[in-house]
This record gives structure tokens, C-alpha cells and sequence, in this order.
């Protein structure tokens, strides 16, 4: 008899190992969500980043990391304090993984923690794959990387959303305009830009082909928060506008393309990707809300 995680399983074209192991790490997020949402996690804290795309408004890509942050700061806050009620539901459900957080060398308002669990195991388990599974060494680890801001910039709003599978649950979610921000704010202010993430690229075309407008608020606290905005007179739409072409003309599109590639099923999306393209779009298509 099928478990509750090979029925779901079902639901997804994995064609691949590659997207089985993606499908096996979605599911894992949503019962992360689920745990959390039993505790006292969503009380204090809310859900964004390209994860909360994926799950609750369908972002046509897949996403590794859980990024959370809280309402309010709090320097006291623990996020391995939630390593139990994450790992008990999880085993719950069949899976065997370990918890880990990253002890970082310098003052960060950023924790960071690790999931982690054997591919193959999960695999043979879930998916009925037969060992030796090509392509996939005995010693694969499926990883989920857990992120939360202890010391969350102003400006953003919430919204309560709810969920069925894999069992019911619920958690407090940034809105789009204020996911939209916190997208803007990474697409123009990582410092590794030898190193660019695709990501921030794809979703921020997928928020103008949704019509999203961006919390322009949130996005100049966020940038002074960075120190990419030291500016006495506030952000505009302009100012925004000319940061991002500013941007367009410095990024690197052939790395782009190799980032997000692997996380995308339809890759004739992003073959306009260029200068021109990104100029374009966000010239005609870019609006903001100041609320």
C-alpha cells in the first residue's frame, strides 16, 4: 500500500531523477510549513522569497531555499529552537533527515540552518527506484537550506494562507508587492555578481508578467538597511528605474541563463534574456505602490 508522500508524488511529472529529487524537496518544504504552523513560528515570523512563490502562487520554477523573517526584531530569536517539531514531522511521514545550523564567523541578522537527507534512500523509498540509481552517487544528500532575518527592515505587509496538502496547514505569508520588494532588493544589491543568480532575473519578469506592483517603500528600507541607499530624499519610481538599467547593462546574460536553467522545465523562456529585453520591460511594464 502507497504512503500519503508516493500518492503526492504522483501529482508530479517526474520524468527524471532529477525532477523526482526536486518533487521529494518540495514536498519536504510544505511539511516543514506544516510543522511550523502547529507552533508558535507564524506568531512571530512570515514567509517570502522564491519558495513562497513556488507554493502558494505557483512560480513556474523550482526553489531550494526556505526563506523566512521576522515580524518584528528580535536578537534572542533561535531558529533551531523549531529543529523538533520540524524533524518530528517530518520522520512522520517516512522521511529520515537531519537538522543543522550554521554557526556564522561574523555578526549576521541572517540565521542560517540546514536540512539534509540521503537522495538515494528517499528515492528507492518514495519513487520505488532500483539502487544503483544512474547519475545519482550512493552518498547524494538532498539538501534544504532554512534562512530567517532576525532584524527585518519596515514596510512589508502579510497576508494568512492556507494549504491542503500534504495535510492541512496555514502560515503567514509576505503579499505580493512586499515578495516583489525583497526580489527587487536582491536582483540590485548582491555583491557577487561575478556570480549571478538567474533567479532573481526569472522572477522578477514573472512578477511584471503578473502585473505585480512593488511595496516601493519596503524596497528603499531594505536598500538602507544594505547601505545601497544613503540618500536623504526617498526612493522613487524613477530612482528605481534608473538602478535597474543601470543594472541591465552590467549583468552577465550567458551566466544567467546557466543559473536558472536547471530549475526551469520551458527554457525557450529565457532565451530573449538581454540587455535590450530587460531595459524594455521594465520600462513599459515596471509600477510601483507606496503603501
Amino acid at each position: 500500500m502507497k504512503n500519503e508522500i508516493s500518492l503526492l508524488l504522483e501529482s508530479y511529472a517526474t520524468n527524471t531523477d532529477s525532477e523526482a529529487i526536486h518533487a521529494l524537496k518540495e514536498i519536504i518544504q510544505e511539511l516543514v510549513l506544516a510543522s511550523l504552523s502547529k507552533s508558535d513560528f507564524f506568531d512571530k515570523a512570515a514567509f517570502y522569497g522564491g519558495t513562497a512563490l513556488r507554493i502558494f502562487h505557483n512560480l513556474p520554477r523550482f526553489s531550494e531555499d526556505m526563506v523566512f523573517t521576522l515580524l518584528q526584531p528580535d536578537p534572542t530569536f533561535q531558529m533551531d529552537k523549531y529543529f523538533d517539531v520540524i524533524l518530528e514531522e517530518l520522520t512522520s511521514y517516512g522521511f529520515d533527515i537531519e537538522a543543522h545550523s550554521k554557526k556564522k564567523r561574523i555578526v549576521s541578522p541572517i540565521q542560517s540552518a540546514f536540512l539534509k537527507g540521503n537522495t538515494e534512500y528517499h528515492l528507492v523509498k518514495f519513487l520505488a527506484r532500483e539502487r544503483p540509481i544512474r547519475g545519482v552517487p550512493r552518498n547524494a544528500v538532498i539538501t534544504i537550506k532554512l534562512e530567517i532575518d532576525i532584524d527585518p527592515p519596515a514596510g512589508a505587509h502579510v497576508e494568512r494562507r492556507f494549504r491542503l496538502q500534504p495535510s492541512p496547514y496555514s502560515v503567514l505569508l509576505y503579499d505580493l508587492p512586499s515578495l516583489f520588494a525583497g526580489k527587487m532588493h536582491a536582483l540590485l544589491c548582491r555583491k557577487w555578481k561575478q556570480r549571478e543568480k538567474g533567479r532573481d532575473f526569472y522572477d522578477y519578469v514573472w512578477y511584471l508578467q503578473q502585473g505585480t506592483e512593488v511595496n516601493l517603500f519596503h524596497v528603499e528600507q531594505r536598500m538602507r538597511q544594505s547601505g545601497d541607499w544613503k540618500k536623504e530624499d526617498n526612493l522613487t519610481k524613477d530612482d528605481l528605474i534608473e538602478l535597474l538599467l543601470v543594472r541591465f547593462s552590467q549583468a552577465h546574460y550567458d551566466l544567467i541563463k546557466d543559473d536558472i536553467s536547471p530549475f526551469i522545465r520551458d527554457q525557450s523562456s529565457i532565451s530573449l534574456y538581454s540587455e535590450e529585453f530587460f531595459r524594455s520591460i521594465t520600462k513599459e511594464y515596471l509600477s510601483v505602490t507606496h503603501s
